[in-house]
This record gives structure tokens, sequence and C-alpha cells, in this order.
């Protein structure tokens, strides 16, 4: 399960996940502090931002070479480039700061932060057991009415799936940045399955508004099976399966150039490039 469907709404998990350990923090630390009447939450918030910032700021260093030509795209952290131990360091940090100017917040801090930290791991880890990381095997229509599967579409070679829409706004938006990375990574399969549509409403969309991408390997899941199977109820999911058929990665939302890359780097690396050689050999 990636997504956590509330109505309407699609949120990814890691939001959940995330809200429930500040929750579970703000909680603890406001029992440990009772006896003194204090409480964490002010603190929780802040650490929360400081690592939002952080985060972005050392994702969009690390990768400025690829913002440089769009430099607006900087400040849409919808791409979901982000930098997890830069925001890890500048939370503690935060903390620590906090805690050493107010030593009566020390114990409901370290109280609630360990409580939220065991509180997201417990949740995570039982959400990746319930995870489906193997190649999902979901029937598809190709734009010539023929049915295949991502397997036969991979070939043994490592994939990039993106479920799409026409409807998609971001979906649409990002389908010049994938185009471009499936014309340059030969040694990938790029997938674009279209999410709920009929064929006919694909075709016309590719024939028309999309015209000028020159996608290969589109096809169509009416009945949004691969969504269901893949536990992504939200548009656009970009999936990363490696030569093996194993999921290393997922993106949730628009890609940028920038999370493009550094999520194909793991397709790249020499342990799924053996697997692909050996495949190959056989």
């Amino acid at each position: 399960m990636h997504t956590l469907t509330i109505g309407p709404l699609s949120l990814p998990i890691t939001f959940f996940l995330i809200l429930v350990a500040l929750l579970v923090a703000a909680g603890v630390g406001r029992l440990a502090g009772a006896g003194q009447r204090t409480g964490v939450a002010n603190i929780l918030i802040d650490m929360l931002i400081a690592a939002v910032l952080v985060a972005r700021i050392a994702f969009v260093f690390i990768w400025f070479d690829t913002y440089r030509t769009t430099p607006w795209s900087m400040l849409d952290i919808r791409d979901g480039g982000f930098t997890p131990w830069a925001g890890l360091i500048a939370a503690l940090l935060v903390a620590f700061w906090r805690a050493w100017r107010r030593p009566a917040l020390r114990r409901p801090l370290a109280f609630g932060l360990a409580a939220g930290a065991v509180a997201w791991g417990g949740l995570f880890a039982a959400i990746r057991l319930m995870e489906n990381t193997t190649l999902p095997q979901a029937p598809l229509t190709t734009l010539a009415g023929e049915q295949t599967t991502l397997a036969a579409l991979a070939q043994g070679k490592p994939m990039v799936v993106n479920l799409w829409a026409t409807w998609c706004p971001p979906c649409r938006r990002e389908m010049p940045v994938l185009a471009a990375a499936q014309k340059q990574e030969t040694g990938m399969r790029f997938v674009f399955v279209n999410q709920g549509e009929h064929l006919t409403t694909a075709q016309n969309f590719l024939s028309g508004v999309g015209a000028g991408l020159d996608l290969a390997n589109v096809v169509v899941d009416p009945g949004t099976a691969l969504g269901r199977e893949v536990g992504s109820g939200s548009l656009p999911t970009t999936l990363f399966y490696n030569a093996s058929g194993r999921l290393v990665d997922l993106h949730l939302g628009e890609l940028s150039a920038a999370s493009l890359e550094i999520k194909l780097d793991r397709l790249r690396s020499p342990a799924t490039f053996s697997n692909l050689s050996n495949k190959e050999r056989e």
C-alpha cells in the first residue's frame, strides 16, 4: 500500500506515517512533562519545518545543474526532491538547540522523539511487509489492441512504469521528462500505463496534444487493475523495477528531471546490470 485513500483524496502513505509519528511524539512528550507543564508540540513543528527546508535546499544544491534551466522549479516541492539525511540532521539540531536552551524540555523531548521514532518504524515495517514488491501480473492492452503484461514488455531489463491518465495535469507535465529519459536510457524499458480510460481516449491524446512526445510502450488498463495491484490510487505514480522484476523505488506525484535522475541511478547500479547481463547470457 503506497497511498491512503479518503473519499476522492489520495495521500502518500509516508505523509500518514509522519503525521502519526508527530502525534505520538507530541502525546508522549506532553505526558512525560506533565509535572512541569511542558509540551513539545511547538518544537516538533519547528523540527519538521527545518527538516523540509534543509532537505529541499540540499537536494537542489546536489542537482543544481538539472534545475539550472528551469530555476522556478526549485520551489516546486511536489517533485519529491528531498535529501533525507540533511533534513534529519537539521531536525536534530533544532531539537538539541531547544533542549539546550530549556533544560526542562530535555526529558519530555527525548521521550517524545523516542516514541515517535518507534511508532514510525513499527508502522513502516508493517506496511513494507504487506507490500507487493514483485512485478505485477495485471493484463494490459497495447495501442494496437493486443494483450500484454509488464513482464513481456520488460524483456529482462530494468523498467520504469508510469501510471497516468489524459485528464491528469501533472501526468501531462511530467511526460516530456519521461520521454527524454526513454530516448536516453536505452538499457531500460519505460512503460506508460493509462489508468481507467478507453483505448481510443489514449490514442486520441497521443495523436493530438501528445503527438510531439513520441512515446514507446504505451498501454491501457481500463479497469485500473495495475493501480490496485501495486497499491496506489494516486496519479501520476511511477514505479522502478530492477532487471529481476523487483520494485526498488517509487514516486508519487509529478517527476522533475532531478527527481527522476536520482531514481534512475538506483537502476544503473552494478547489481542491477549484473542481473541484466546474466539474463542476457542465458
